[in-house]
């Protein structure tokens, strides 16, 4: 007959054998020779997948080109420049649309024109208050733009201030195609030459928004 006592005897041991075997097995992963926690190293040479802009390819980086594609927090020149720009652009925009209500012959039209000042007088102060923060000149309403894409010439804003009806209608079109685009040609270099986080995500939002508008005009 088994008694008591050799009933517990073989338990015990297996179990110790267990708790032994799992300790073995679970400081050889987590632990170093000196009994500390091993600490998570990442291979130095894993690829890195870089999520491409709308309508392009993600890409595999290299861990050097990885440690330079990521936004940076700090501005540099192309940032402060975009963003000035930028708020010059939008403000001519804004003035051009201004015309609309009283010279345009087509409701989608002035719809339209109200639109562009509902989406870009927010972006003006959102760039605005982002260079008073970097400690950076806001232009003035005076500032000279001869050198920047999509500008209307002095005396094409005269022609449109001219113009009225239908005439005002089809100036005003072709005139904030050629806007738009040159915003779009703005962001497209500033997402190449930028660094800094918000300046990227502010030209993106510009980029998709303008080219969608450019398709509204056409359908105009």
């Amino acid at each position: 007959m088994t008694t008591e006592g050799s009933d517990v005897r073989p338990a015990l041991s297996v179990a110790a054998a267990v708790l032994t075997i799992t300790a073995v097995l679970t400081g050889g992963c987590t632990a170093t020779s000196t009994g500390a926690a091993a600490p998570y190293t990442a291979a130095p040479d894993g690829p890195v997948i870089a999520p491409g802009r709308p309508g392009e390819a993600a890409r595999t980086l290299s861990p050097g080109e990885a440690a330079t594609a990521v936004p940076s927090p700090t501005a540099n020149a192309a940032d402060v420049r975009f963003v000035q720009d930028m708020v010059v652009h939008h403000r001519q925009a804004i003035a051009l649309s201004a015309l609309a209500p009283t010279r345009a012959s087509a409701e989608p039209l002035k719809r339209f024109a109200a639109r562009i000042e509902d989406v870009q007088g927010p972006e003006i102060s959102m760039m605005v208050a982002w260079l008073r923060e970097q400690g950076q000149k806001v232009p003035d309403h005076h500032t000279a733009h001869q050198n920047m894409p999509g500008m209307a010439t002095p005396e094409q804003v005269a022609q449109l201030t001219a113009a009225s009806g239908p005439a005002f209608d089809r100036l005003y079109i072709r005139l904030m195609t050629v806007h738009h685009r040159g915003a779009i040609t703005m962001t497209t270099k500033v997402l190449t030459e930028g660094a800094h986080t918000r300046v990227q995500e502010i030209a993106e939002d510009i980029s998709v928004t303008q080219a969608a508008e450019i398709g509204r005009m056409s359908r105009l």
